[in-house]
Protein backbone atom coordinates (compact mmCIF):
# COMPACT_ATOMS: atom_id res chain seq x y z
CA UNK A 1 0.00 0.00 0.00
CA UNK A 2 1.31 3.44 -0.74
CA UNK A 3 1.30 5.90 1.83
CA UNK A 4 -0.92 8.31 0.37
CA UNK A 5 -3.56 5.56 0.19
CA UNK A 6 -2.16 4.93 3.77
CA UNK A 7 -3.33 8.37 4.41
CA UNK A 8 -6.32 8.50 2.89
CA UNK A 9 -7.49 5.73 4.83
CA UNK A 10 -6.79 7.40 8.06
CA UNK A 11 -8.42 10.55 6.88
CA UNK A 12 -11.69 8.07 6.11
CA UNK A 13 -11.91 6.54 9.63
CA UNK A 14 -11.62 10.40 11.05
CA UNK A 15 -13.99 12.04 9.15
CA UNK A 16 -16.62 10.29 7.32
CA UNK A 17 -19.20 11.81 5.63
CA UNK A 18 -22.42 10.94 7.73
CA UNK A 19 -21.03 11.88 10.95
CA UNK A 20 -20.24 15.67 9.64
CA UNK A 21 -24.04 16.37 8.73
CA UNK A 22 -22.90 18.38 5.94
CA UNK A 23 -25.03 18.18 2.42
CA UNK A 24 -25.24 15.66 -0.50
CA UNK A 25 -24.58 17.15 -4.19
CA UNK A 26 -23.48 20.47 -4.00
CA UNK A 27 -24.63 22.34 -7.02
CA UNK A 28 -25.71 19.06 -8.51
CA UNK A 29 -28.78 18.83 -10.80
CA UNK A 30 -32.08 16.65 -10.37
CA UNK A 31 -31.76 13.52 -11.76
CA UNK A 32 -34.46 13.07 -14.63
CA UNK A 33 -37.60 10.81 -14.02
CA UNK A 34 -36.53 6.66 -14.64
CA UNK A 35 -32.85 7.40 -14.30
CA UNK A 36 -30.41 5.35 -11.86
CA UNK A 37 -33.43 3.64 -10.20
CA UNK A 38 -30.58 1.49 -8.63
CA UNK A 39 -29.53 4.43 -6.47
CA UNK A 40 -30.87 3.42 -3.08
CA UNK A 41 -31.61 5.99 -0.14
CA UNK A 42 -30.68 4.37 3.62
CA UNK A 43 -32.92 5.57 6.42
CA UNK A 44 -31.73 4.99 9.91
CA UNK A 45 -34.72 5.49 12.39
CA UNK A 46 -34.28 5.31 15.93
CA UNK A 47 -29.83 5.03 16.19
CA UNK A 48 -28.48 5.30 19.94
CA UNK A 49 -26.70 8.09 21.53
CA UNK A 50 -24.06 8.61 24.08
CA UNK A 51 -26.34 10.35 26.09
CA UNK A 52 -28.69 7.34 26.10
CA UNK A 53 -31.02 9.13 23.62
CA UNK A 54 -31.94 7.93 19.75
CA UNK A 55 -31.44 10.24 16.56
CA UNK A 56 -32.33 9.47 12.32
CA UNK A 57 -29.89 9.74 9.83
CA UNK A 58 -29.30 8.61 6.57
CA UNK A 59 -27.15 7.27 3.50
CA UNK A 60 -26.94 6.32 -0.01
CA UNK A 61 -25.69 3.32 -1.37
CA UNK A 62 -26.79 1.28 -4.81
CA UNK A 63 -28.49 -1.70 -5.66
CA UNK A 64 -26.07 -4.38 -6.55
CA UNK A 65 -28.21 -7.34 -6.53
CA UNK A 66 -32.27 -7.76 -6.03
CA UNK A 67 -31.79 -8.30 -2.08
CA UNK A 68 -28.12 -6.30 -1.98
CA UNK A 69 -27.09 -3.02 -1.28
CA UNK A 70 -23.83 -1.45 -1.17
CA UNK A 71 -22.98 1.73 0.76
CA UNK A 72 -20.19 2.80 2.68
CA UNK A 73 -19.12 0.82 5.40
CA UNK A 74 -19.29 4.06 8.34
CA UNK A 75 -22.95 4.32 7.99
CA UNK A 76 -23.32 1.59 10.21
CA UNK A 77 -21.36 2.55 13.29
CA UNK A 78 -22.42 1.72 17.07
CA UNK A 79 -22.95 4.43 19.57
CA UNK A 80 -18.92 4.69 20.30
CA UNK A 81 -18.55 5.56 16.48
CA UNK A 82 -17.08 2.09 15.41
CA UNK A 83 -18.40 0.34 12.46
CA UNK A 84 -20.18 -2.72 12.70
CA UNK A 85 -21.52 -5.71 11.30
CA UNK A 86 -24.99 -5.05 12.30
CA UNK A 87 -27.85 -3.20 11.70
CA UNK A 88 -27.76 -0.41 15.07
CA UNK A 89 -30.83 1.98 14.57
CA UNK A 90 -34.23 0.51 15.38
CA UNK A 91 -35.44 0.15 12.33
CA UNK A 92 -32.87 0.51 8.99
CA UNK A 93 -34.79 0.67 5.68
CA UNK A 94 -34.21 1.04 2.07
CA UNK A 95 -35.79 3.03 -0.52
CA UNK A 96 -35.20 1.69 -3.95
CA UNK A 97 -35.97 3.32 -7.54
CA UNK A 98 -37.80 6.28 -6.02
CA UNK A 99 -36.27 9.70 -7.93
CA UNK A 100 -38.79 12.12 -5.93
CA UNK A 101 -38.95 11.40 -2.32
CA UNK A 102 -42.34 13.09 -2.29
CA UNK A 103 -43.92 10.42 -4.19
CA UNK A 104 -44.55 6.49 -3.83
CA UNK A 105 -43.04 5.04 -6.60
CA UNK A 106 -40.16 2.80 -5.93
CA UNK A 107 -39.80 -0.28 -3.33
CA UNK A 108 -39.19 0.28 0.62
CA UNK A 109 -37.49 -2.94 2.26
CA UNK A 110 -36.00 -3.47 5.83
CA UNK A 111 -32.19 -3.93 5.95
CA UNK A 112 -31.67 -7.50 8.22
CA UNK A 113 -28.02 -8.24 7.40
CA UNK A 114 -24.65 -6.03 7.28
CA UNK A 115 -21.26 -7.43 6.00
CA UNK A 116 -17.99 -4.72 6.63
CA UNK A 117 -15.21 -5.01 4.46
CA UNK A 118 -12.28 -5.89 6.26
CA UNK A 119 -10.00 -3.48 4.12
CA UNK A 120 -11.91 -0.52 2.72
CA UNK A 121 -15.05 1.64 3.87
CA UNK A 122 -17.85 -0.60 2.27
CA UNK A 123 -20.48 -1.82 3.48
CA UNK A 124 -23.16 -4.67 1.92
CA UNK A 125 -26.56 -4.54 3.57
CA UNK A 126 -28.65 -7.26 3.15
CA UNK A 127 -32.92 -7.04 2.40
CA UNK A 128 -34.99 -8.58 3.75
CA UNK A 129 -37.08 -9.28 0.61
CA UNK A 130 -35.93 -9.24 -3.12
CA UNK A 131 -36.61 -6.02 -4.93
CA UNK A 132 -37.96 -6.47 -8.19
CA UNK A 133 -38.33 -4.42 -11.52
CA UNK A 134 -35.49 -2.59 -11.27
CA UNK A 135 -32.02 -3.45 -12.86
CA UNK A 136 -28.96 -3.78 -10.38
CA UNK A 137 -26.16 -1.81 -11.03
CA UNK A 138 -23.22 -3.83 -11.94
CA UNK A 139 -19.71 -4.05 -10.07
CA UNK A 140 -16.85 -3.19 -12.65
CA UNK A 141 -13.50 -4.99 -12.05
CA UNK A 142 -11.69 -2.49 -14.05
CA UNK A 143 -9.89 -0.12 -11.88
CA UNK A 144 -10.41 3.91 -12.34
CA UNK A 145 -8.28 5.67 -14.59
CA UNK A 146 -7.08 9.31 -14.17
CA UNK A 147 -8.66 11.33 -16.52
CA UNK A 148 -11.83 9.25 -16.41
CA UNK A 149 -15.32 10.81 -15.87
CA UNK A 150 -17.74 9.17 -13.27
CA UNK A 151 -21.51 10.26 -12.53
CA UNK A 152 -22.49 9.87 -8.95
CA UNK A 153 -26.03 10.02 -7.84
CA UNK A 154 -27.03 10.73 -4.13
CA UNK A 155 -29.65 11.65 -1.42
CA UNK A 156 -27.75 13.95 0.77
CA UNK A 157 -28.40 17.14 1.96
CA UNK A 158 -28.21 19.87 -1.42
CA UNK A 159 -27.02 23.33 -1.80
CA UNK A 160 -28.09 25.79 -4.68
CA UNK A 161 -25.69 28.44 -2.43
CA UNK A 162 -27.85 29.06 0.51
CA UNK A 163 -28.35 26.45 3.66
CA UNK A 164 -28.03 22.97 3.19
CA UNK A 165 -31.48 21.11 3.57
CA UNK A 166 -32.69 17.84 2.93
CA UNK A 167 -32.87 16.96 -1.14
CA UNK A 168 -36.90 15.91 -1.98
CA UNK A 169 -35.53 14.31 -4.88
CA UNK A 170 -32.19 12.65 -6.54
CA UNK A 171 -29.34 14.54 -7.05
CA UNK A 172 -26.71 13.93 -9.92
CA UNK A 173 -23.27 15.36 -10.97
CA UNK A 174 -20.46 14.43 -13.20
CA UNK A 175 -16.77 14.30 -11.77
CA UNK A 176 -13.27 13.54 -12.82
CA UNK A 177 -10.93 10.91 -11.48
CA UNK A 178 -7.83 12.96 -10.77
CA UNK A 179 -5.81 10.05 -8.38
CA UNK A 180 -6.02 6.34 -7.78
CA UNK A 181 -4.65 4.47 -5.11
CA UNK A 182 -4.84 1.32 -3.53
CA UNK A 183 -8.05 2.15 -1.67
CA UNK A 184 -9.18 5.41 -2.53
CA UNK A 185 -9.59 7.60 -5.85
CA UNK A 186 -10.04 11.20 -5.78
CA UNK A 187 -12.39 12.58 -7.75
CA UNK A 188 -13.08 16.39 -8.26
CA UNK A 189 -16.24 18.25 -9.92
CA UNK A 190 -16.92 18.77 -13.72
CA UNK A 191 -20.50 18.85 -14.33
CA UNK A 192 -22.68 21.16 -13.83
CA UNK A 193 -19.64 22.94 -12.04
CA UNK A 194 -16.19 22.41 -11.22
CA UNK A 195 -17.42 22.96 -7.16
CA UNK A 196 -20.14 19.73 -7.86
CA UNK A 197 -19.61 17.92 -4.31
CA UNK A 198 -20.67 15.10 -2.62
CA UNK A 199 -20.91 15.50 1.25
CA UNK A 200 -22.65 14.33 4.37
CA UNK A 201 -25.65 11.55 3.56
CA UNK A 202 -24.50 11.26 0.42
CA UNK A 203 -21.84 8.68 1.56
CA UNK A 204 -22.13 5.68 0.07
CA UNK A 205 -23.20 7.16 -2.96
CA UNK A 206 -22.38 5.42 -6.27
CA UNK A 207 -19.75 6.47 -8.38
CA UNK A 208 -20.44 4.93 -11.55
CA UNK A 209 -19.54 4.58 -15.63
CA UNK A 210 -22.33 6.28 -17.58
CA UNK A 211 -22.19 5.07 -20.86
CA UNK A 212 -24.73 6.05 -23.35
CA UNK A 213 -26.52 3.21 -24.65
CA UNK A 214 -24.59 1.12 -22.40
CA UNK A 215 -24.94 -0.67 -19.17
CA UNK A 216 -23.93 1.29 -16.20
CA UNK A 217 -20.60 -0.37 -13.87
CA UNK A 218 -19.98 0.86 -10.44
CA UNK A 219 -16.61 2.31 -9.93
CA UNK A 220 -16.75 3.52 -6.25
CA UNK A 221 -18.41 4.81 -3.39
CA UNK A 222 -18.58 8.44 -1.76
CA UNK A 223 -16.49 8.27 1.42
CA UNK A 224 -15.17 11.41 2.62
CA UNK A 225 -14.08 15.04 2.11
CA UNK A 226 -13.86 18.85 2.69
CA UNK A 227 -17.13 20.56 3.26
CA UNK A 228 -19.26 21.30 0.58
CA UNK A 229 -19.59 23.13 -1.67
CA UNK A 230 -15.52 23.48 -2.85
CA UNK A 231 -13.60 22.78 -5.40
CA UNK A 232 -10.55 20.37 -5.27
CA UNK A 233 -10.84 16.55 -4.79
CA UNK A 234 -12.76 13.97 -2.27
CA UNK A 235 -12.16 10.41 -1.54
CA UNK A 236 -14.00 7.62 -2.88
CA UNK A 237 -13.64 3.96 -1.70
CA UNK A 238 -12.69 1.94 -5.06
CA UNK A 239 -15.15 -1.27 -5.61
CA UNK A 240 -13.29 -3.11 -8.76
CA UNK A 241 -10.78 -4.55 -6.03
CA UNK A 242 -13.48 -5.91 -3.67
CA UNK A 243 -15.71 -7.47 -6.90
CA UNK A 244 -14.61 -11.36 -5.44
CA UNK A 245 -15.37 -10.45 -2.24
CA UNK A 246 -18.65 -8.28 -3.02
CA UNK A 247 -19.72 -11.35 -5.42
CA UNK A 248 -18.91 -13.85 -2.83
CA UNK A 249 -21.36 -12.35 -0.26
CA UNK A 250 -24.15 -12.03 -2.24
CA UNK A 251 -23.88 -15.46 -3.48
CA UNK A 252 -23.02 -16.86 0.06
CA UNK A 253 -20.32 -18.27 -1.07
CA UNK A 254 -17.87 -15.67 0.76
CA UNK A 255 -16.20 -15.41 4.24
CA UNK A 256 -17.73 -12.53 5.97
CA UNK A 257 -15.76 -9.52 5.33
CA UNK A 258 -12.45 -10.91 3.77
CA UNK A 259 -12.06 -9.39 0.31
CA UNK A 260 -10.66 -11.65 -2.60
CA UNK A 261 -9.63 -15.36 -2.94
CA UNK A 262 -11.87 -18.64 -3.33
CA UNK A 263 -13.32 -19.21 0.14
CA UNK A 264 -13.79 -22.49 -0.83
CA UNK A 265 -10.24 -22.98 -1.70
CA UNK A 266 -9.07 -21.08 1.74
CA UNK A 267 -11.11 -23.71 3.51
CA UNK A 268 -9.23 -26.93 1.76
CA UNK A 269 -6.24 -25.24 1.88
CA UNK A 270 -6.75 -24.81 5.38
CA UNK A 271 -8.58 -28.59 5.99
CA UNK A 272 -5.00 -29.79 4.28
CA UNK A 273 -2.56 -27.31 6.59
CA UNK A 274 -4.22 -28.91 9.54
CA UNK A 275 -4.18 -32.52 8.92
CA UNK A 276 -0.27 -32.11 8.05
CA UNK A 277 -0.03 -30.16 11.40
CA UNK A 278 -1.76 -33.74 13.31
CA UNK A 279 0.69 -35.66 11.83
CA UNK A 280 3.61 -33.76 12.19
CA UNK A 281 2.72 -33.27 15.45
CA UNK A 282 1.90 -37.06 16.37
CA UNK A 283 5.36 -38.26 14.38
CA UNK A 284 6.92 -35.13 17.17
CA UNK A 285 5.58 -36.48 19.89
CA UNK A 286 6.87 -40.05 19.24
CA UNK A 287 10.50 -38.90 18.03
CA UNK A 288 10.53 -36.70 22.02
CA UNK A 289 8.94 -40.00 23.70
CA UNK A 290 11.93 -42.31 22.05
CA UNK A 291 14.40 -39.50 23.52
CA UNK A 292 13.01 -38.76 26.62
CA UNK A 293 11.69 -42.13 27.97
CA UNK A 294 8.00 -40.84 27.71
Amino acid sequence: MTKSAVALLVIVTVIPLWASGAAAIAYGEDAADGDYRFSVLLTATGLPTPGGGTRDSWCSGALIAPRWVITAGHCFRDVNGQRVGRTVARRTTATVGRTDLRGRDGQEIEVVAVHQAETADVALAELRTAVTGIAPLRIGTKPPAVGETLRLTGYGLSTDGGPAVPTTRLQTGEFIVVAVGDILIETSGQAPRQDTSPCPHDSGGPYFRDRPGGTPELAALVSTGPPCPHHGPDFSTRTDNLHVWITGTVTGTSDKGHTGGDSALLLLVACVSLLAALLLAGRVSRIIGRRFGR
